[in-house]
Protein backbone atom coordinates (compact mmCIF):
# COMPACT_ATOMS: atom_id res chain seq x y z
CA UNK A 1 0.00 0.00 0.00
CA UNK A 2 2.94 2.10 1.15
CA UNK A 3 4.73 1.31 -2.41
CA UNK A 4 1.35 1.95 -4.50
CA UNK A 5 0.66 5.49 -2.73
CA UNK A 6 4.35 6.25 -3.09
CA UNK A 7 3.95 5.90 -6.67
CA UNK A 8 1.10 7.97 -7.23
CA UNK A 9 2.97 10.90 -5.82
CA UNK A 10 5.92 9.74 -8.01
CA UNK A 11 3.52 10.42 -11.18
CA UNK A 12 2.42 13.35 -9.80
CA UNK A 13 5.85 15.26 -8.97
CA UNK A 14 7.36 14.03 -12.11
CA UNK A 15 10.02 11.36 -10.86
CA UNK A 16 11.62 8.84 -13.15
CA UNK A 17 11.63 5.39 -12.48
CA UNK A 18 15.17 5.30 -11.47
CA UNK A 19 15.27 8.31 -9.19
CA UNK A 20 11.76 7.05 -7.53
CA UNK A 21 13.78 3.49 -6.79
CA UNK A 22 16.84 5.21 -5.78
CA UNK A 23 14.39 7.25 -2.86
CA UNK A 24 12.55 4.06 -1.83
CA UNK A 25 15.71 2.03 -1.84
CA UNK A 26 17.18 4.59 0.60
CA UNK A 27 13.70 5.11 2.81
CA UNK A 28 13.53 1.36 3.21
CA UNK A 29 17.03 0.94 4.61
CA UNK A 30 16.45 3.93 6.80
CA UNK A 31 13.55 2.42 8.36
CA UNK A 32 15.17 -0.92 8.53
CA UNK A 33 18.15 0.79 10.60
CA UNK A 34 15.50 2.77 12.91
CA UNK A 35 14.71 -0.62 13.82
CA UNK A 36 18.20 -2.45 14.25
CA UNK A 37 19.52 -0.01 16.42
CA UNK A 38 16.35 0.12 19.07
CA UNK A 39 18.69 -1.26 21.77
CA UNK A 40 17.57 -4.62 22.90
CA UNK A 41 17.00 -3.40 26.40
CA UNK A 42 14.26 -1.36 25.16
CA UNK A 43 12.71 -4.45 23.39
CA UNK A 44 12.74 -6.63 26.18
CA UNK A 45 11.04 -3.88 28.66
CA UNK A 46 8.23 -3.69 26.13
CA UNK A 47 7.90 -7.27 26.07
CA UNK A 48 7.96 -7.24 29.64
CA UNK A 49 5.13 -4.55 30.33
CA UNK A 50 2.59 -5.69 28.32
CA UNK A 51 3.01 -9.55 30.11
CA UNK A 52 2.56 -7.23 33.28
CA UNK A 53 -0.30 -5.47 31.67
CA UNK A 54 -1.98 -9.28 30.53
CA UNK A 55 -1.21 -10.87 34.00
CA UNK A 56 -1.44 -7.51 36.75
CA UNK A 57 -5.43 -7.31 36.24
CA UNK A 58 -6.76 -3.98 37.37
CA UNK A 59 -7.80 -4.74 41.31
CA UNK A 60 -10.93 -4.47 43.36
CA UNK A 61 -8.73 -3.57 46.47
CA UNK A 62 -4.89 -4.58 47.03
CA UNK A 63 -3.12 -5.69 50.38
CA UNK A 64 -0.20 -5.07 50.94
CA UNK A 65 1.73 -8.20 53.00
CA UNK A 66 4.28 -8.18 55.35
CA UNK A 67 6.57 -10.03 53.33
CA UNK A 68 6.52 -7.00 50.61
CA UNK A 69 3.92 -9.09 48.42
CA UNK A 70 1.10 -7.04 47.04
CA UNK A 71 -1.91 -9.12 46.90
CA UNK A 72 -4.85 -7.91 44.32
CA UNK A 73 -8.03 -8.89 44.70
CA UNK A 74 -9.53 -9.07 41.02
CA UNK A 75 -12.67 -9.67 40.36
CA UNK A 76 -13.70 -13.52 40.25
CA UNK A 77 -14.72 -12.75 36.33
CA UNK A 78 -11.78 -11.32 35.34
CA UNK A 79 -8.74 -13.19 35.97
CA UNK A 80 -6.22 -14.66 33.48
CA UNK A 81 -8.17 -17.93 33.33
CA UNK A 82 -10.40 -16.00 31.12
CA UNK A 83 -7.79 -14.74 28.66
CA UNK A 84 -7.88 -18.22 27.08
CA UNK A 85 -10.22 -18.47 23.91
CA UNK A 86 -12.25 -21.34 24.88
CA UNK A 87 -12.87 -20.04 28.00
CA UNK A 88 -14.53 -16.35 26.94
CA UNK A 89 -17.87 -17.59 27.02
CA UNK A 90 -17.48 -20.18 30.09
CA UNK A 91 -20.14 -20.10 33.10
CA UNK A 92 -17.97 -20.36 35.96
CA UNK A 93 -18.96 -23.54 38.51
CA UNK A 94 -19.29 -22.01 41.85
CA UNK A 95 -19.36 -25.34 43.45
CA UNK A 96 -18.54 -29.38 42.15
CA UNK A 97 -21.02 -31.64 42.21
CA UNK A 98 -19.23 -34.00 44.21
CA UNK A 99 -16.94 -33.99 46.73
CA UNK A 100 -14.87 -37.42 47.79
CA UNK A 101 -15.25 -36.93 51.65
CA UNK A 102 -18.73 -37.02 51.05
CA UNK A 103 -21.87 -34.31 50.00
CA UNK A 104 -20.45 -31.07 49.06
CA UNK A 105 -21.54 -28.50 51.90
CA UNK A 106 -20.50 -25.23 52.22
CA UNK A 107 -21.76 -24.81 55.20
CA UNK A 108 -19.81 -27.19 56.49
CA UNK A 109 -17.15 -26.16 53.76
CA UNK A 110 -17.17 -22.52 56.15
CA UNK A 111 -16.93 -23.87 59.61
CA UNK A 112 -14.38 -25.93 59.34
CA UNK A 113 -12.40 -22.79 57.76
CA UNK A 114 -12.33 -20.80 60.79
CA UNK A 115 -11.67 -22.99 62.77
CA UNK A 116 -8.13 -23.46 61.12
CA UNK A 117 -7.55 -20.61 60.23
CA UNK A 118 -5.60 -19.79 63.69
CA UNK A 119 -3.45 -22.98 63.24
CA UNK A 120 -1.77 -22.06 59.30
CA UNK A 121 -2.83 -19.26 57.19
CA UNK A 122 -0.58 -16.86 54.14
CA UNK A 123 1.11 -13.62 55.72
CA UNK A 124 -1.36 -11.36 54.07
CA UNK A 125 -4.00 -12.08 56.28
CA UNK A 126 -2.34 -10.06 58.88
CA UNK A 127 -3.30 -7.17 56.67
CA UNK A 128 -6.80 -8.02 55.32
CA UNK A 129 -8.64 -10.43 53.49
CA UNK A 130 -10.44 -10.04 49.68
CA UNK A 131 -14.39 -9.27 49.63
CA UNK A 132 -17.15 -11.69 48.03
CA UNK A 133 -16.99 -12.24 44.19
CA UNK A 134 -12.89 -11.70 44.05
CA UNK A 135 -10.10 -13.42 44.44
CA UNK A 136 -6.49 -12.90 45.51
CA UNK A 137 -3.56 -12.38 42.98
CA UNK A 138 0.15 -12.11 43.87
CA UNK A 139 0.75 -9.12 41.78
CA UNK A 140 3.95 -9.75 38.93
CA UNK A 141 6.66 -7.52 39.61
CA UNK A 142 8.88 -6.32 36.74
CA UNK A 143 12.10 -8.10 39.12
CA UNK A 144 10.38 -11.11 38.73
CA UNK A 145 10.00 -11.35 34.74
CA UNK A 146 12.96 -10.12 34.40
CA UNK A 147 15.03 -13.18 36.74
CA UNK A 148 13.49 -15.58 33.92
CA UNK A 149 14.90 -16.84 30.88
CA UNK A 150 12.49 -15.14 28.63
CA UNK A 151 9.89 -13.53 28.87
CA UNK A 152 8.09 -16.36 27.32
CA UNK A 153 9.25 -19.17 29.80
CA UNK A 154 8.46 -17.17 32.89
CA UNK A 155 6.17 -18.87 34.92
CA UNK A 156 7.11 -22.23 33.69
CA UNK A 157 8.88 -25.29 34.90
CA UNK A 158 11.78 -26.74 32.97
CA UNK A 159 11.23 -29.94 30.68
CA UNK A 160 12.39 -33.21 32.43
CA UNK A 161 10.95 -32.28 35.87
CA UNK A 162 8.83 -35.54 36.40
CA UNK A 163 10.51 -38.10 38.74
CA UNK A 164 10.41 -41.46 36.82
CA UNK A 165 10.18 -44.39 38.99
CA UNK A 166 12.29 -47.58 37.09
CA UNK A 167 8.71 -49.93 36.77
CA UNK A 168 7.93 -47.04 33.95
CA UNK A 169 7.74 -48.89 30.63
CA UNK A 170 11.26 -48.44 28.40
CA UNK A 171 9.27 -46.66 26.01
CA UNK A 172 9.27 -43.39 28.11
CA UNK A 173 11.16 -40.39 26.93
CA UNK A 174 14.43 -40.74 28.03
CA UNK A 175 14.91 -37.04 27.56
CA UNK A 176 11.95 -36.65 30.47
CA UNK A 177 14.19 -38.77 32.62
CA UNK A 178 16.32 -36.89 35.54
CA UNK A 179 17.77 -34.53 33.38
CA UNK A 180 17.96 -30.90 34.21
CA UNK A 181 19.67 -32.03 37.43
CA UNK A 182 15.95 -32.52 38.94
CA UNK A 183 16.11 -34.91 42.15
CA UNK A 184 13.80 -36.41 43.45
CA UNK A 185 12.21 -38.53 46.84
CA UNK A 186 9.08 -39.75 45.86
CA UNK A 187 5.96 -42.36 46.81
CA UNK A 188 4.00 -43.29 44.34
CA UNK A 189 1.21 -46.10 42.62
CA UNK A 190 0.69 -46.75 39.29
CA UNK A 191 -1.03 -49.61 37.24
CA UNK A 192 -5.01 -48.44 37.82
CA UNK A 193 -7.24 -45.55 36.85
CA UNK A 194 -7.51 -42.58 39.33
CA UNK A 195 -9.62 -40.00 39.91
CA UNK A 196 -7.66 -37.75 42.75
CA UNK A 197 -5.37 -37.67 45.69
CA UNK A 198 -5.03 -36.31 49.26
CA UNK A 199 -2.30 -35.80 51.73
CA UNK A 200 -1.11 -33.77 54.44
CA UNK A 201 2.46 -32.44 54.14
CA UNK A 202 4.02 -30.67 57.25
CA UNK A 203 5.52 -27.43 55.66
CA UNK A 204 9.38 -26.22 55.93
CA UNK A 205 11.65 -23.74 54.70
CA UNK A 206 14.56 -25.35 53.12
CA UNK A 207 17.56 -23.06 52.54
CA UNK A 208 18.42 -22.89 48.76
CA UNK A 209 22.35 -22.70 47.75
CA UNK A 210 21.77 -20.84 44.49
CA UNK A 211 19.01 -18.80 43.50
CA UNK A 212 18.49 -21.08 40.54
CA UNK A 213 17.71 -24.24 42.25
CA UNK A 214 14.33 -24.74 44.05
CA UNK A 215 13.24 -27.30 46.72
CA UNK A 216 9.39 -28.26 46.45
CA UNK A 217 7.23 -30.58 48.01
CA UNK A 218 3.78 -31.96 46.06
CA UNK A 219 0.86 -33.98 44.76
CA UNK A 220 1.52 -35.22 41.17
CA UNK A 221 -1.00 -36.56 39.21
CA UNK A 222 -0.13 -37.87 35.91
CA UNK A 223 -1.60 -39.26 32.72
CA UNK A 224 0.19 -40.24 29.45
CA UNK A 225 3.38 -42.23 28.29
CA UNK A 226 5.27 -40.01 30.12
CA UNK A 227 6.67 -38.25 26.52
CA UNK A 228 6.16 -35.09 24.91
CA UNK A 229 2.25 -36.11 25.54
CA UNK A 230 2.78 -36.27 29.34
CA UNK A 231 -0.20 -34.01 31.15
CA UNK A 232 0.05 -33.53 34.84
CA UNK A 233 -1.94 -31.45 37.40
CA UNK A 234 0.79 -30.44 40.66
CA UNK A 235 0.42 -28.99 44.10
CA UNK A 236 2.39 -28.29 47.65
CA UNK A 237 4.45 -26.16 48.80
CA UNK A 238 8.43 -24.63 47.16
CA UNK A 239 10.90 -22.27 47.76
CA UNK A 240 12.00 -20.89 44.47
CA UNK A 241 14.03 -17.66 45.29
CA UNK A 242 13.84 -17.89 40.76
CA UNK A 243 10.24 -17.26 40.46
CA UNK A 244 9.66 -15.44 43.62
CA UNK A 245 12.22 -13.36 44.73
CA UNK A 246 12.88 -14.56 47.91
CA UNK A 247 13.24 -17.42 50.36
CA UNK A 248 9.99 -17.84 51.19
CA UNK A 249 7.58 -21.30 51.96
CA UNK A 250 4.72 -20.60 49.46
CA UNK A 251 1.64 -22.55 48.39
CA UNK A 252 1.62 -23.58 44.46
CA UNK A 253 -0.12 -25.24 41.99
CA UNK A 254 1.13 -26.27 38.13
CA UNK A 255 -0.54 -28.02 35.04
CA UNK A 256 0.61 -29.19 31.72
CA UNK A 257 -0.72 -30.92 28.95
CA UNK A 258 2.78 -31.86 26.79
CA UNK A 259 5.82 -31.95 29.36
CA UNK A 260 6.25 -28.69 29.93
CA UNK A 261 6.52 -27.59 26.67
CA UNK A 262 4.34 -24.86 25.53
CA UNK A 263 1.45 -25.43 27.84
CA UNK A 264 0.59 -24.30 32.09
CA UNK A 265 2.56 -22.64 34.19
CA UNK A 266 2.67 -22.15 38.16
CA UNK A 267 -0.40 -20.65 39.82
CA UNK A 268 -2.46 -18.36 37.99
CA UNK A 269 0.78 -17.04 35.42
CA UNK A 270 -0.92 -18.05 32.59
CA UNK A 271 -4.68 -18.98 31.66
CA UNK A 272 -6.14 -22.37 32.82
CA UNK A 273 -6.95 -22.34 36.26
CA UNK A 274 -10.14 -21.06 37.25
CA UNK A 275 -10.16 -20.56 40.98
CA UNK A 276 -13.57 -19.50 43.14
CA UNK A 277 -12.20 -19.17 46.56
CA UNK A 278 -11.01 -15.25 48.08
CA UNK A 279 -9.16 -16.49 50.96
CA UNK A 280 -6.31 -18.48 49.78
CA UNK A 281 -3.68 -16.88 46.87
CA UNK A 282 -1.92 -18.79 45.08
CA UNK A 283 2.07 -18.59 45.53
CA UNK A 284 1.38 -16.47 48.80
CA UNK A 285 3.31 -17.25 51.43
CA UNK A 286 2.48 -20.07 54.30
CA UNK A 287 3.43 -19.03 57.39
CA UNK A 288 3.94 -20.39 60.32
CA UNK A 289 6.35 -23.11 58.59
CA UNK A 290 7.85 -26.15 60.84
CA UNK A 291 11.17 -26.05 63.23
CA UNK A 292 13.43 -28.33 63.81
CA UNK A 293 12.52 -30.21 67.90
CA UNK A 294 10.13 -27.76 67.85
CA UNK A 295 6.22 -26.98 67.07
CA UNK A 296 5.11 -28.86 63.51
CA UNK A 297 2.50 -27.39 60.69
CA UNK A 298 1.34 -29.23 58.14
CA UNK A 299 -1.57 -28.48 55.05
CA UNK A 300 -3.59 -30.51 53.40
CA UNK A 301 -4.14 -30.68 49.53
CA UNK A 302 -6.67 -32.62 47.83
CA UNK A 303 -7.07 -32.93 43.91
CA UNK A 304 -10.34 -34.90 42.13
CA UNK A 305 -11.98 -34.84 39.50
CA UNK A 306 -16.01 -34.16 39.03
CA UNK A 307 -16.67 -36.59 37.11
CA UNK A 308 -19.65 -35.16 36.12
CA UNK A 309 -18.45 -31.93 34.64
CA UNK A 310 -15.16 -33.27 33.95
CA UNK A 311 -12.97 -30.59 35.57
CA UNK A 312 -10.16 -31.08 38.60
CA UNK A 313 -10.77 -29.24 41.62
CA UNK A 314 -8.28 -28.63 44.37
CA UNK A 315 -8.75 -28.32 48.04
CA UNK A 316 -6.35 -26.77 50.27
CA UNK A 317 -7.04 -27.68 54.01
CA UNK A 318 -10.46 -29.33 55.16
CA UNK A 319 -12.33 -26.33 54.23
CA UNK A 320 -10.67 -24.16 51.37
CA UNK A 321 -11.87 -25.07 47.85
CA UNK A 322 -10.06 -23.26 45.92
CA UNK A 323 -11.22 -23.74 42.42
CA UNK A 324 -10.41 -25.91 39.40
CA UNK A 325 -8.64 -27.17 36.24
CA UNK A 326 -11.29 -27.27 32.92
CA UNK A 327 -11.05 -30.63 31.59
CA UNK A 328 -10.46 -29.18 27.82
CA UNK A 329 -6.94 -28.26 29.10
CA UNK A 330 -6.01 -32.14 28.76
CA UNK A 331 -5.59 -34.88 26.55
CA UNK A 332 -5.12 -38.01 29.07
CA UNK A 333 -6.10 -36.19 31.96
CA UNK A 334 -9.67 -35.74 30.32
CA UNK A 335 -10.51 -39.13 31.68
CA UNK A 336 -8.61 -40.03 34.50
CA UNK A 337 -4.99 -40.55 36.10
CA UNK A 338 -2.67 -43.77 35.36
CA UNK A 339 -0.13 -42.47 38.65
CA UNK A 340 0.18 -40.62 41.35
CA UNK A 341 3.37 -39.43 42.42
CA UNK A 342 3.93 -37.91 46.48
CA UNK A 343 7.24 -36.04 47.57
CA UNK A 344 10.07 -34.13 47.49
CA UNK A 345 11.94 -32.48 44.34
CA UNK A 346 14.71 -30.08 44.33
CA UNK A 347 16.95 -28.97 41.55
CA UNK A 348 20.83 -29.49 41.72
CA UNK A 349 22.62 -27.30 39.29
CA UNK A 350 25.48 -28.93 40.79
CA UNK A 351 28.05 -26.19 40.91
CA UNK A 352 31.89 -26.32 40.53
CA UNK A 353 30.78 -30.50 39.75
CA UNK A 354 29.53 -31.13 43.44
CA UNK A 355 26.74 -32.01 44.41
CA UNK A 356 24.13 -28.58 45.36
CA UNK A 357 23.58 -27.81 49.64
CA UNK A 358 19.89 -26.94 48.62
CA UNK A 359 17.47 -29.03 51.42
CA UNK A 360 14.56 -31.08 50.59
CA UNK A 361 11.56 -31.03 53.04
CA UNK A 362 13.37 -29.98 56.47
CA UNK A 363 17.03 -30.76 55.13
CA UNK A 364 17.33 -34.30 57.33
CA UNK A 365 17.06 -37.58 56.20
CA UNK A 366 13.87 -39.84 57.07
CA UNK A 367 15.38 -41.90 59.48
CA UNK A 368 15.18 -38.97 62.19
CA UNK A 369 11.72 -38.85 61.95
CA UNK A 370 8.65 -36.80 63.73
CA UNK A 371 9.76 -33.03 64.78
CA UNK A 372 13.14 -33.40 62.20
CA UNK A 373 12.11 -34.97 59.49
CA UNK A 374 9.44 -34.04 56.62
CA UNK A 375 6.60 -35.80 56.19
CA UNK A 376 3.18 -37.03 53.71
CA UNK A 377 0.90 -38.75 55.88
CA UNK A 378 -2.71 -39.98 55.09
CA UNK A 379 -1.86 -40.65 51.70
CA UNK A 380 -4.93 -41.46 49.91
CA UNK A 381 -5.87 -41.80 46.49
CA UNK A 382 -9.65 -41.28 44.92
CA UNK A 383 -11.51 -44.04 42.87
CA UNK A 384 -13.97 -44.25 40.26
CA UNK A 385 -16.67 -44.08 42.35
CA UNK A 386 -15.49 -40.26 44.22
CA UNK A 387 -14.41 -42.54 47.34
CA UNK A 388 -10.86 -41.28 48.84
CA UNK A 389 -9.19 -44.87 49.74
CA UNK A 390 -5.50 -45.90 51.10
CA UNK A 391 -3.42 -46.76 48.32
CA UNK A 392 -2.09 -50.14 47.23
CA UNK A 393 1.29 -51.19 46.33
CA UNK A 394 3.24 -48.37 47.47
CA UNK A 395 6.85 -47.95 45.28
CA UNK A 396 9.38 -45.47 45.96
CA UNK A 397 12.07 -43.67 44.00
CA UNK A 398 15.15 -41.71 44.63
CA UNK A 399 17.84 -41.04 42.54
CA UNK A 400 20.52 -40.82 45.02
CA UNK A 401 19.26 -42.10 48.12
CA UNK A 402 23.16 -40.90 49.85
CA UNK A 403 21.68 -36.95 49.25
CA UNK A 404 17.83 -37.35 49.73
CA UNK A 405 16.13 -40.50 50.72
CA UNK A 406 12.58 -42.03 51.47
CA UNK A 407 10.87 -44.20 53.87
CA UNK A 408 7.21 -45.58 53.97
CA UNK A 409 5.18 -46.70 56.75
CA UNK A 410 1.69 -46.97 58.00
CA UNK A 411 -0.08 -47.03 61.13
CA UNK A 412 -3.66 -46.09 62.66
CA UNK A 413 -2.93 -42.34 63.32
CA UNK A 414 -1.14 -41.56 59.87
CA UNK A 415 -2.48 -44.27 57.79
CA UNK A 416 0.11 -44.35 55.01
CA UNK A 417 3.01 -42.19 55.12
CA UNK A 418 6.39 -41.76 54.59
CA UNK A 419 9.41 -39.72 55.48
CA UNK A 420 11.34 -37.82 52.76
CA UNK A 421 14.48 -35.47 52.61
CA UNK A 422 18.17 -34.66 53.07
CA UNK A 423 20.88 -32.17 52.91
CA UNK A 424 21.77 -33.06 49.58
CA UNK A 425 25.64 -32.64 49.73
CA UNK A 426 27.63 -34.13 52.33
CA UNK A 427 30.31 -36.64 53.27
CA UNK A 428 28.17 -39.53 51.45
CA UNK A 429 26.94 -37.43 48.80
CA UNK A 430 29.91 -34.99 47.65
Amino acid sequence: MAVAYFSRSRKRIGLNNGVFLFIFIVLSLTSLSCAARQPPASRQKLQVHKHLKRLNKPPVKTIESPDGDKIDCIHISHQPAFDHPFLKDHKIQMRPNYHPEGLYDSEKVKTESKERENSIHQLWHVNGMCPEDTIPIRRTKEDDVLRASSVKRYGKKKQSSIPLPRSIPKSADPDLVNESGHQHAIAYVEGDKFYGAKATMNVWEPKIQQSNEFSLSQIWILGGSFGEDLNSIEAGWQVSPDLYGDNNTRLFTYWTSDAYQATGCYNLLCSGFIQINNNIAMGASISPVSAYRNSQYDISILVWKDQKEGNWWMQFGNGYVLGYWPSFLFSYLADSASMIEWGGEVVNSEPDGQHTSTQMGSGQFPEEGFGKASYFRNIQVVDKENNLKAPKDIGTFTEQSNCYDVQTGSNSDWGHYFYYGGPGKNPNCP
